[in-house]
C-alpha cells in the first residue's frame, strides 16, 4: 500500500485540482507525502452518482452476496498488512498495538455483520 495522492472514483485514480490536503505526523508536525489535491464539485458529484448507482444494484443483491462482500472487505483490509499499520501510526501517533487491535476489531465486526446478514433473522420474516 503506497499512497498515491489520488482519489478513487469508480475504478479510476483521479488527481484533483483544488487546494492540497496533507496528512501531518503528530509527533513531528511534518507533512507526510504525498499531497492530496482536493476534488472539484463535478468530481464529487460523479463519485456520488456512482455510489447511488452501486447502491441500486447492491440493494437487489442476495443476503449471501452481501455477506460475501463484507467478508471481502475484511480480507482486503488484512491484506494491506503492515503497510496500513505503519501509515496509520505516522498519521495518528497511535501505538502499533492499538492500531493492530483496531484493525482486528474492525475485521471481526465485518465478519460478524456478514454472519448476521447471511442468517437473515433480522428481517423478521
Amino acid at each position: 500500500m503506497t499512497p498515491q495522492g489520488t482519489s478513487l472514483i469508480g475504478q479510476s485514480a483521479v488527481t484533483g485540482d483544488q487546494a492540497v490536503i496533507r496528512a501531518i505526523d503528530p509527533a513531528s508536525g511534518e507533512a507526510l507525502a504525498p499531497d492530496y489535491p482536493g476534488l472539484d464539485r463535478d468530481a464529487v458529484a460523479r463519485a456520488c452518482g456512482l455510489a447511488e448507482t452501486a447502491y441500486a444494484t447492491y440493494r437487489e443483491s442476495s443476503l449471501a452476496d452481501r455477506a460475501a462482500f463484507l467478508e471481502a472487505i475484511a480480507a482486503e483490509i488484512e491484506a494491506l498488512g503492515d503497510d496500513l499499520i505503519t501509515r496509520a501510526m505516522a498519521e495518528t501517533g497511535l501505538p502499533r498495538a492499538r492500531l493492530e487491535g483496531e484493525r482486528g476489531r474492525t475485521c471481526g465486526q465485518l465478519r460478524l455483520f456478514a454472519s448476521v446478514v447471511r442468517a437473515g433473522e433480522w428481517l423478521d420474516v
